[in-house]
């Protein structure tokens, strides 16, 4: 069955703000108020966590203790009802032995927002949890107005259900990130080469499953834990999940690596199919990115679709990862559904109307 997907936010909600991972460096709280600001000004109350600006520029906000205790507060408090880090990091991994997940399982979900090293705790919040959670952008993230055909991780979360597509990218961003000490309030993207989903061994697909997933680096040490049990989670499910990973900065060697321990460790066993991520990670002397991708997973026998609008390369879809989603690729176009109207339905949900995020917050 698909995950519990958190009410949706409202005006006068509360969004917390904490770095499971690492932390914001003073450089960098001007781009960290700006997305404050934009919060607020769309009406929400937020409020800032103590693992969070980071006047040391250390790989994490804080001590792993501290770091897992904060996020676990946040999580279980019933007034708070997002919970958006800054981005990633790199060993968010040392949360988990802190972490009471079984806990999480008897609370109501909040959303919990983000890519990267967040996906460490997103996968097994749904996984052991049961949580639905957020996958596409983070709090940095949040001032960029959607590319075309795309939503704001502020649209999905401040739905009211229903139906919700999202097309293909046209084009995508070719370097690394925005400077955000040069331009804090940078809130345009720069989309200037073409791209386009590429479906290995095809041209047609049409599939659905629950989403689960997030980066492959930080996700295949989770492989054969219960923190990523993947196998056991997708034989629960009513359908066949699909696999969503994207690669940070891994060259084709370690990506490869990294798939293929997934599947040995069942991860595609039962699966609807698989989507990769753009990655501006390396090719290796004589491996691909896609190459990689083709040893590990090209002879499964479902679709494997490359190069979709999630990961380390703007622009970004927001998924909700553990509900379903409906996918297709053709000569008619390329896009990704997901429904959460089923989801909403056993969902307590309070007075109030849901807003979109048409202009910028």
């Amino acid at each position: 069955m698909d995950a519990r997907l958190p009410a949706p936010l409202r005006p006068g909600d509360t969004i917390a703000v904490t770095a499971p991972s690492s932390g914001v460096a003073p450089a960098l709280w001007p781009r960290l108020d700006v997305a404050i600001t934009r919060l607020r000004r769309r009406g929400f109350e937020v409020i800032e966590g103590v693992c969070l600006r980071d006047a040391d520029d250390h790989h994490v906000s804080a001590s792993k203790e501290a770091r897992a205790d904060e996020l676990m507060a946040l999580l279980v408090d019933p007034d708070v009802a997002a919970v958006v880090p800054p981005w990633g990091g790199e060993t968010g991994i040392d949360l988990l032995r802190f972490m009471d997940f079984d806990l999480l399982a008897k609370c109501e979900p909040c959303w919990y927002v983000g890519f990267s090293d967040v996906t460490t705790t997103m996968l097994p919040l749904t996984l052991r949890s049961g949580w639905a959670t957020l996958h596409g952008q983070n709090l940095m993230d949040t001032p960029y107005a959607p590319a075309p055909g795309l939503l704001h991780w502020l649209d999905v979360a401040t739905s009211e259900g229903g139906e919700h597509t999202q097309t293909a990218a046209t084009h995508r961003r070719t370097e690394g990130w925005d400077d955000y000490i040069a331009e804090p309030e940078v809130d345009e993207l720069t989309l200037t080469e073409p791209t386009r989903w590429a479906l290995v061994g095809g041209d047609v697909a049409d599939f659905s499953g629950p989403l689960i997933g997030g980066c492959v680096e930080v996700l295949s040490p989770l492989a054969g834990t219960p923190d990523g049990d993947v196998r056991s989670w997708a034989q629960d499910q009513d359908e066949p999940p699909i696999v969503l990973l994207e690669a940070a900065e891994g060259n084709a060697f370690e990506v490869s690596r990294a798939l293929h321990g997934l599947r040995l460790a069942g991860w595609f066993e039962r699966c609807a199919g698989v989507l990769i991520g753009r990655t501006p990670a390396p090719d290796a002397p004589t491996l691909t990115q896609h190459e990689a991708v083709r040893d590990a997973l090209g002879d499964l026998d479902v679709p494997v679709v490359l190069d979709v609008d999630f990961g380390h390369q703007q622009p970004m879809m927001p998924l909700v990862l553990g509900a379903t989603a409906r996918v297709e690729v053709g000569p008619d176009g390329q896009r990704i559904t997901q429904d959460l109207r089923r989801l909403l339905a056993l969902t307590p949900r309070g007075d109030g109307n849901g807003s979109n995020y048409g202009a910028q917050p």
